[in-house]
């Protein structure tokens, strides 16, 4: 197979990269791949501890699917063994286990919605339950061997909690070693990942040098911090935009993110060739309001379609502009003339709980046409004419009582 020269490839493969390890090491393996006409192995853990992925995601994704377009073998790797021991990266306690059927479950769509950006006729997908799961006692004992706990206590997450005197269970530490191990048995030439997976991906590296592997190169890429425009997005801090989001909800959320991310959502989110995106910037410095709603297109267009995006776009206006209800509601008909609003919250699948339904009325955000709810006793009337209940900024539901005749 005939590869770009090496200088073509760095040139590719830096951008947006955080650290390297090394760019030497990098370059004779490029160069040896390059002589043997063979692709180098570049894998990318990703532990199913949630069933969605997020954008956050994407930014190492595509830096894998880079690989690809240079003519690499990409091989995605499902951690459906170590996300029951639960990665600590980051943790301040020890972070809840998943089951096996748990994380299967999770893991399932995770292809199919990281093939959003990754070609999947040139992925290798794995589970690592498939060679981590088959390990003995004496196995782990083994591999334990290789690792000293003065070396674990290096890692920031797990020294912090040590000063602190917070517990640490002695499963976290298996779980740099269960990641090694998937270097171990794959025999990749790099690996990718955030840099809060440092300290990961460089176990891994010592590992295969243990087991007599050629060590692999350490890519890092930034962290993408969430819409509140603190934290590193999670979907557990509830500042994630999900690849499955809709189209509206992908474009609302990307709306919401501080002016001051616009640059960074640009540069870690877009494809470096798109070519609107200097002209985003360049609006960005006099217009954030306008760029952004450019960059929110945008990104809804990479996980959907560009009408899709149009339509997001007229939806956000509709409602949040003009204060009016998306014109494609579905009509739900009852049997009864009034219910209780509590009763008709639950009924929509607008609260999930009576006490999730009370506290949307407290909080005044429940509205029957342009009149807010104030009573959470209060009945409404349903008639033939169809109603818009709004509850939130998002949720419009049309609502009205069966014909008769």
């Amino acid at each position: 197979m005939l590869f770009p020269s090496v200088k073509e490839q760095l040139d590719i493969i830096v951008g947006n990269v955080v650290e390297i390890i090394s760019v030497d090491e990098l370059e004779q393996k490029l160069l040896q791949s390059i002589k043997t006409s063979k692709p180098l192995k570049v894998k990318l853990g990703a532990d199913p501890s949630r069933p969605d992925l997020h954008l956050g995601h994407s930014v190492v994704l595509r830096k894998l699917r880079e690989f690809q377009d240079l003519g690499h073998e990409a091989i995605l790797i499902i951690g459906d063994f170590t996300a029951m021991i639960g990665d600590p990266s980051g943790k301040s306690k020890t972070r809840p286990q998943l089951t096996a059927e748990e994380a299967r479950e999770n893991g399932l769509s995770y292809f199919e919605q990281a093939s959003k950006i990754l070609d999947p006729q040139k992925t290798t997908i794995c589970y690592n339950a498939d060679w981590l799961g088959k390990m003995t006692f004496a196995d782990v004992i083994k591999l334990s061997s290789h690792y000293t706990v003065a070396r674990m206590l290096e890692r920031d997450d797990f020294e912090r909690r040590y000063r602190a005197q917070e517990p640490i269970s002695i499963h976290e530490f298996l779980y740099p070693l269960a990641q090694g191990m998937d270097s171990v048995h794959l025999k990749n030439d790099v690996e990718l990942g955030g840099t809060d997976q440092k300290f990961n991906l460089l176990v891994g590296r010592d590992l295969q040098r243990e087991y007599g592997i050629p060590p692999q190169v350490c890519i890092t890429m930034s962290l993408l911090v969430g819409t509140d425009g603190k934290e590193k997005m999670s979907k557990s801090l509830g500042n994630a935009i999900c690849f499955n989001d809709s189209p509206a909800d992908m474009y609302g959320k990307s709306l919401s993110i501080p002016d001051t991310l616009i640059e960074t959502y640009c540069k870690l989110l877009l494809p470096a060739a798109d070519t609107g995106v200097p002209e985003i910037l360049a609006t960005w410095e006099t217009d954030p309001r306008t760029a952004k709603r450019a960059l929110a297109k945008k990104i809804v267009s990479l996980y959907h379609s560009e009408e899709d995006a149009e339509g997001a776009e007229t939806h956000f206006d509709q409602v949040f502009i003009h204060k009016k209800a998306p014109d494609a509601l579905e009509l739900v008909e009852f049997d009864e003339e009034s219910m209780p609003i509590i009763d008709l919250l639950m009924t929509l699948g607008a609260a999930v709980s009576k006490s999730e339904a009370r506290r949307m009325i407290e909080q005044k955000s429940v509205l029957v046409g342009d009149n807010k709810v104030e009573e959470i006793h209060e009945s409404i009337a349903l008639e033939i004419e169809p109603k818009i209940i709004r509850v939130g900024k998002r949720k419009f539901f049309k609502v009205a009582t069966r014909k008769t005749f």
